[in-house]
């Protein structure tokens, strides 16, 4: 999300807030990095990146289920939905402090990273898979000329397992 300025945070001495059970659990001014010329915002009534985190999930399913779930919630959610709840949080977190979606508020981004759910098999919750290799082995099996690289063929959501397949995958191509 792109807000015209960083006020409320600093007025309320915070840089990032921890909201267990609201619809984003962590909203956060974005890392302050500087690349060549470009400088980060380093005063408050300049714009500003936030960094909002929804990790949706069904507590107390297994961990399978909730892991489909929060895909599914991912991809059913309308923009307009996400756009209401994130200005509604955002309104009661900083409107005290001068907050005014309306005007504050320059651009909203929403990335719906299915990734982020890659189930991670491990020895405690997957006792039932029989032996020999896991699905996602099986699921990226090269046929012919076609090879597959993602992070849920590396059965772990992260960017390097993510590389890592792909230069599997590459790997596999027929000479």
């Amino acid at each position: 999300m792109a807000v015209r300025n960083w006020k409320p945070f600093t007025q309320l001495g915070i840089r990032h807030i921890v909201a267990p059970g609201s619809y984003h659990s962590f909203v956060a001014l974005d890392f302050p990095v500087s690349i060549g010329e470009y400088e980060f915002p380093s005063k408050p009534e300049e714009p500003a990146a936030l960094f909002l985190l929804r990790t949706p999930c069904s507590p107390g399913a297994p961990r399978r289920d909730q892991y489909r779930a929060g895909r599914y919630e991912l991809l059913a959610t309308p923009f307009e939905k996400i756009e209401r709840n994130t200005l509604d949080q955002l309104q009661r977190m900083l409107g005290p402090a001068g907050f005014d979606p309306a005007r504050d508020i320059a651009a909203i981004t929403v990335n719906r990273w299915g990734h982020g759910y890659a189930y991670e098999y491990d020895s405690y919750a997957d006792r039932d898979l029989p032996p020999g290799h896991m699905p996602n082995v099986i699921g990226r099996a090269p046929l012919g000329r076609i090879t597959i690289a993602n992070a849920d063929s590396a059965a772990r959501a992260y960017t390097d397992a993510a590389i890592d397949e792909a230069h599997r995958a590459v790997s596999e191509l027929p000479k």
